[in-house]
């Protein structure tokens, strides 16, 4: 009998263990890149009109623009945050629009060559996968309004990505003329474009090193585990030996063990449904939502069946939310999400006295994203479940 409790405690902790891993398994999202190339094609706006940051969103007016892409960058991108970049760009100046605080009354051709080095933010701000903003500076040489000069650039923009080497690139450059006595002038140029990163080296992000420094805590812990196992099945031995050499001395004594080991089988059978009802998944729920999709489906349905093959065992369901919105909202939402799953359990067959039934709300999170405090979806996500334990045997 000990040796069978002692395996079954050894499949529990595997079992566990083997969640806990898995929950934190690594994961493209715990990846970024740590240096590229990257080639972009986009659309250019030009505002020469003179009046630099006054009515600097008036399109009709101030922007100059072409129909068909205008713009074409190349760069390397670099682990320590750092770009360098060649960009070429082209476009018109429209007749009536403000060109050097004047209507322009003739159609001219604006010509650009650029050179910059710019810095990735999310070296100050922390590393993200899918959004980039950045600052730089550089020089160029612009031929506009029939006037050529050699510009010193600065730029601000970002990066949003769609997949790990499509994106989109944003950003606005001023461009101050190193000489003005041709009457060359400042200007400043925004962008919008497709940029497509290649040849690109990957590396963990700071929460994904921090995720597997735990996950090999967790390997380190079973281990440990393992060899507190074995070292206790040799105690039992021992102990089993002795209890036989002293049987007939410690009767009152083994009236107690078969008491404890009552109790002790009780409990392992505890254990082995809520390791079961773990096994089945977790259930979670999207934002604002009590909908119950299909994966949640399934580990109800589980849950319902075992209900049923154990017609003596009762569960406790918790229905909880994240922080985000108010009390008495979030208060609400869980007994939605109490009340859908507890309706599907029953029509599954499932009594409602089987099943004790409560609504938490925004208590007891699983994690530190309370109000106030930046969490990921991920995060929050956590915190929207249910939770069902073993209530009665």
């Amino acid at each position: 009998m000990k040796k069978i409790k002692v395996s079954l405690f050894v499949i529990l902790l595997h079992t566990v263990g083997a969640i806990w891993a898995q929950d934190l398994q690594l994961t493209a999202k715990d990846s970024i890149v740590k240096n590229s190339w990257m080639f972009g094609l986009g659309y250019n706006f030009v505002d020469d009109s003179g009046d630099v940051f006054d009515e600097l969103l008036d399109l009709d007016k101030q922007w100059n623009a072409v129909a068909f892409p205008s713009r074409v960058s190349i760069g390397k991108y670099f682990n320590s945050g750092i770009g360098v970049e060649a960009i070429g760009s082209y476009n018109k100046y429209k007749v009536g629009k403000t060109v050097d605080g004047a209507v322009n009354l003739e159609e001219t051709d604006y010509f650009a060559i650029d050179s910059r080095v710019s810095y990735d933010l999310n070296k100050i701000i922390g590393e993200t996968a899918w959004f980039d903003p950045y600052i730089g500076l550089g020089l160029g040489y612009t031929d506009a309004n029939n006037k050529g000069r050699g510009t010193y650039n600065g730029v601000v923009g970002f990066r949003t990505w769609i997949t790990e080497r499509i994106g989109l690139d944003f950003n606005s450059s001023g461009k101050w003329a190193m000489d003005k006595g041709d009457g060359a002038t400042n200007h400043l140029q925004h962008a919008v474009g497709v940029v497509y990163q290649f040849k690109a080296e990957k590396g963990l992000s700071k929460k994904g090193l921090e995720k597997q420094a735990q996950i090999e805590e967790i390997l380190k812990e079973q281990q440990r585990v393992a060899d507190s196992i074995a070292a206790a099945k040799k105690q039992e031995e021992e102990a089993r030996l002795l209890a036989e050499r002293l049987k007939k001395e410690q009767e009152a004594l083994r009236l107690a063990e078969v008491e404890k080991e009552k109790a002790a089988a009780e409990k392992q059978r505890r254990e082995d449904l809520q390791a079961k009802i773990n096994s089945f998944g977790s259930i979670n729920f999207a934002l604002n939502s009590s909908y119950l999709d299909s994966r949640t489906k399934k580990t109800l349905n589980s849950i319902a069946e075992l209900l049923q093959e154990n017609p003596t065992v009762t569960v406790k369901l918790g229905a909880y939310t994240d922080s985000r919105g108010t009390d008495k909202y979030n208060l609400w939402l869980s007994q939605r999400r109490m009340q859908r799953s507890l309706d599907f359990l029953v029509s599954k067959g499932v009594s409602s006295e089987k099943v004790n039934a409560t609504a938490f709300g925004e208590e007891e999170l699983l994690n530190n994203c309370e109000d106030g405090v930046y969490c990921t979806e991920q995060e929050h996500k956590i915190n929207r479940r249910i939770e069902i334990t073993v209530d009665k045997i």
